[in-house]
């Protein structure tokens, strides 16, 4: 099963996505693993990442992932994946890929990892483990300004749009209030 949980900054996503977890993991007993792609760029980032590890309970096994998504997805095994979150991942590919690349070599390579990361995710899904995906919703803002700006708005709505065509479920949480956008209310 793919989850989709989308949200803005603030919005309760994260924490709409743990306690959707932790309610899979009560039923059916699987282990919980919680991949995080975040990368502590600065002070604030680093409490960010910080008050994130101290809110879930030691239920959760921790996994750090910045760049290698799919590669990790891979070995997944027939338990619960909170991915967390798919937004920060594709900031990190940008910025990674923006060094030694054109724009056009960027974009290829952006368009390849998506690809990769939507069969690992398929994948891991019918061998019967429970994906639960959070990303940002950024698109509904003010056109950014920066070429690099708008290469990362254009390409987190695009990796939305893949990820949820392929979900099983897409919620939307605003103002910490789920609204199910695509699948079942109950999961």
């Amino acid at each position: 099963m793919i989850h989709l949980i989308l949200g803005g900054a603030r919005s309760g996503k994260s924490s709409f996505a743990e306690s959707w977890c932790l309610s899979q993991y009560k039923q059916n007993e699987q282990s919980l693993i919680y991949i995080a792609t975040a990368t502590a760029f600065d002070n604030e980032m680093n409490e960010r990442i910080e008050h994130h590890q101290q809110s879930r309970d030691e239920k959760w096994q921790l996994i750090e992932c910045p760049l290698e998504l799919a590669e990790q997805i891979k070995t997944a095994s027939s338990e619960i994946y909170l991915v967390d979150c798919l937004t920060l991942w594709l900031n990190n590919l940008i910025y990674s890929l923006s060094k030694n690349n054109s724009r056009a070599e960027q974009e290829h390579k952006l368009k390849l990892k998506f690809t990769e990361l939507t069969t690992a995710l398929q994948s891991a899904s019918e061998k019967g483990t429970t994906l639960v995906l959070v990303a940002n919703e950024v698109g509904l803002g003010v056109i950014p300004m920066g070429e690099q700006t708008r290469l990362f708005v254009d390409y987190a709505g695009w990796l939305n749009q893949e990820i949820a065509k392929n979900a099983n479920q897409v919620t939307l949480v605003t103002a910490g209030i789920p609204l199910t956008l695509k699948g079942d209310v109950n999961g």
